[in-house]
């Protein structure tokens, strides 16, 4: 049975926090259990950290191929099998109070688009259901993703934009958004939903390449390297899951998380030029060729069971703008980002140096 005390529409005139000088707002209450799916992913790992350092009674889901040494020492109860089985969703379910759902499957264009489905979807569906029968069930937080709006034809975009979905896993994240909305709405479940936007910091791999080829002076680009990139550093955006999971304004509400600003491609590229001290060419390729490429990769090496060589999503990088406006979060919750792009940009390149994936 859902609290009835987080049901409640927000009012408008409910208190605002300045993350700066409130940490408290970041604190969920005392013996609280809580439940995390995606805690061995990179996002997940500083999530579960942070819960963990509060002192919560906290549950995760992991795959059961999870490497969960990281971790070892602190104190998590693992819970290991698929997050679409609904026996073990009963039982990881089994007295919480708090729900951050944020897994999904590696993101690969081989994948079969029933994976998708199973973790972006069925998983939401299960976990709601589960929650609905929880005695003291306070907060559902559901992690999706600025992909769905697609490329934002007239920057910045807001929560309203319409959405474009470009891939199935993009699709299928909007789907399972669609669905924990209106089960909200019908049932009572305190659901908020957060859509990030590309999330960076110590630990991430996906930028590396980017880096890589900084360092060697040059970075290719369709097209002037102008298109919008909107970041959020991994620290700022667990704040921002602590912070909707508490506050009564974000009951029923979805939040984008991002930086103040989007940047270009081309900003982003000087910032770690500037860092690494190295001099970098831009060097621009033809759109038309590289996407008709990447669909006949797609086409070819998919059914295989493959991963392409190119494919759309990763040429998306180059081409689509992705800016947002970030105010209703800022005006609804008091969030504002403690990292700057330009700062955490620099902080994510000398990690990599240290870590020596990367060498001047």
């Amino acid at each position: 049975m859902v609290d009835s005390s987080t049901v409640n529409s927000p009012s408008a005139n409910s208190p605002t926090v300045n993350l700066a000088n409130d940490s408290e707002a970041l604190k969920l209450p005392a013996g609280s259990r809580v439940l995390v799916t995606g805690a061995t992913g990179f996002t997940g790992a500083v999530l579960v950290r942070k819960l963990v350092k509060q002192g919560l009674d906290v549950v995760a889901i992991a795959r059961p191929t999870s490497n969960i040494q990281q971790f070892k020492g602190l104190s998590i109860k693992w819970i290991k099998g698929d997050v679409f089985d609904a026996d073990l969703i009963e039982q990881a379910m089994t007295g919480v109070n708090y729900i951050f759902h944020m897994v999904t499957p590696f993101r690969e264009a081989k994948s079969p688009d029933q994976g998708y489905y199973n973790v972006h979807v069925l998983s939401t569906q299960l976990l709601a259901k589960a929650a609905l029968k929880q005695r003291d069930f306070k907060r559902f937080v559901h992690v999706s993703t600025i992909g769905v709006h697609g490329h934002i034809a007239h920057p910045p975009a807001d929560e309203t934009y319409p959405m474009s979905p470009g891939d199935i896993y993009q699709d299928t994240k909007l789907e399972g958004e669609k669905w924990i909305k209106s089960f909200g709405e019908e049932t009572g479940l305190p659901v908020t939903i957060v859509r990030p936007a590309g999330i960076y910091g110590p630990g991430e791999k996906r930028l590396l390449k980017i880096y890589k080829m900084v360092a060697k002076g040059w970075v290719p680009a369709i097209g002037n390297g102008s298109n919008l990139l909107h970041f959020i550093h991994v620290d700022d955006l667990t704040d921002c899951f602590l912070l909707t999971a508490t506050h009564p304004n974000a009951i029923g509400e979805t939040f984008i998380c991002g930086s103040e600003r989007a940047i270009t491609l081309k900003e982003m590229v000087s910032l770690i030029s500037e860092d690494y001290s190295v001099p970098v060419r831009l060097i621009s390729l033809p759109g038309a060729p590289l996407f008709a490429l990447a669909d006949l990769c797609e086409l070819i090496f998919r059914p295989l069971g493959i991963e392409p060589p190119i494919y759309r999503r990763r040429l998306a990088f180059y081409t689509k703008d992705r800016s947002f406006n970030t105010s209703k979060i800022k005006n609804l919750l008091g969030f504002q980002p403690r990292h700057s792009d330009q700062e955490g940009l620099k902080e994510l390149g000398q990690w990599y140096l240290e870590k020596q994936w990367i060498s001047l």
